[in-house]
């Protein structure tokens, strides 16, 4: 039935591979299980339902894309948008939580509208085949800083932003093992390099104090949704402030999962012979779902996780990989102490490995045209330097239109880029 329903044989693959796959995706993202509750818990939000809040919106959303787009991606409430959430919407702004979750209950019912028109599916068409192979890298780029930073290698530094960590605390030893651990596992062709290396460490990190293993009941019942679930408040929705939130909303969550599908699957192969992603309309569709699912269970905008790259890696093709990885989300409800103690130090080798992997679409970048090879390379460069996928497409296409136009090459540019190059710069006004 899964062969059938997934077509595991046309895209090479195989049950084993893609349950594999869609563990190491779990793992790799199961932080933030405990990351996004600790977030919005400083709007006030009650810490315990977010974790229910959190494990369901990123299951639902994950079985959608698993089950409609069958496509190997992951979504959960995303890193970024959940800052901007508690710390700008709520905290600097003034806004009750239930202001701001209402925001986010709009923007999902706007990016339903927009799936169902194809409008979503036709930006991420329009994006040039170029910078689509440079969103791969410049995702790989910075997953790889993120492993770092999160294992402590990489840390901030007041005189040049950044620095080297300390390489001799336990975090960084367990780090550092993981990668050579998995970096051979790989070089010998070990199937299931990542995922052994994330259990290696984990178990590495015990004696050094770096995996904190739980001490209480290791199953227990998920805490109630009732202290967030359908908090909305729609008293302020026809206010500026509403207007320029949602619009941020819509649009880091816009660009971070055109630039996740894009760049994954230009690694994995999955493009088609125009450059465009497989079931592309299905997969935003999944986004939208979790969006607006998500903020009616009470947490913030669910996006596409770039760490479903290291799902990719391990040989994931197919939603079978997502099921896998939507399945353990709901799971981790009632396993929450197991599955939270796996450390950043741990899973550390897998996104930087990840990284690596992501980096070899650059070859099929033109760089003797560069209109074509300038604004990839903007793409790449940005994104780590920003901490933004969106960020880093926003400065690539800006880039892109610009040196067509003064180069006399306007001709290339479709109508779909120019009007995205003229919102991007009203975005930076406002």
């Amino acid at each position: 039935m899964l062969e059938k329903f997934f077509q595991l044989k046309k895209n090479k693959t195989s049950v084993k591979t893609e349950i594999l796959a869609g563990i190491t995706t779990f793992m790799t993202m199961a932080y933030i299980l405990a990351v996004n509750p600790d977030i919005l818990s400083a709007t006030g939000m009650d810490k315990n339902a977010l974790f229910t809040a959190t494990a369901l919106a990123a299951g639902i959303a994950t079985l959608v894309m698993a089950l409609v787009a069958k496509l190997p991606f992951a979504l959960a409430p995303g890193m970024g948008l959940n800052a901007f959430f508690a710390f700008t919407v709520v905290l600097g702004m003034g806004y009750s939580w239930q202001f701001a979750l209402t925001a986010v209950f709009i923007e999902g019912i706007i990016f339903l509208i927009l799936t169902a028109f194809n409008i979503r599916e036709l930006i991420v068409n329009a994006i040039p085949l170029s910078m689509k192979h440079s969103i791969s890298v410049g995702i790989g780029l910075f997953i790889a800083f993120i492993g770092l930073q999160n294992a402590g290698v990489i840390v901030d530094n007041p005189a040049t932003l950044v620095g080297l960590g300390d390489m001799g605390s336990p975090a960084v030893l367990v780090a550092l093992g993981g990668i050579i651990l998995t970096a051979i596992l790989l070089i010998l062709k070990v199937k299931g390099a990542l995922l052994i290396g994330i259990f290696a460490a984990t178990l590495a990190g015990i004696p050094f104090g770096v995996t904190n293993v739980p001490d209480g009941q290791l199953l227990s019942t998920p805490p109630s949704l009732a202290p967030i679930m359908f908090q909305f408040d729609f008293s302020k929705i026809f206010t500026l402030d509403m207007v320029i939130i949602l619009f941020t909303f819509l649009f880091v969550d816009m660009f971070d999962t055109v630039g996740t599908l894009v760049g994954v699957s230009s690694k994995a192969g999955m493009l088609d012979e125009k450059g465009n992603v497989p079931r592309a309309k299905q997969a935003l569709f999944a986004d939208s779902i979790g969006t607006t699912v998500g903020a009616m269970l009470g947490t913030s905008t669910v996006t596409t996780y770039v760490e479903s790259a290291s799902g990719v890696a391990e040989g994931g093709r197919t939603g079978l990989t997502a099921l896998t990885t939507g399945v353990l989300f709901l799971l981790a409800l009632f396993f929450a102490p197991i599955f939270l103690m796996v450390p950043a130090a741990a899973t550390a080798a897998a996104l930087v490995l990840v990284g690596f992997f992501m980096m070899s679409p650059i070859v099929k970048i033109n760089f003797d045209d560069f209109t074509e090879a300038i604004p990839a390379f903007v793409t790449i460069i940005m994104m780590p330097l920003t901490y933004s996928i969106a960020e880093g497409i926003v400065f690539g296409m800006l880039s892109y239109v610009i040196l067509k136009i003064f180069t006399g090459r306007a001709k290339e540019i479709s109508l779909v880029m120019a009007v995205l190059a003229v919102l991007f710069v009203l975005k930076f006004f406002m």
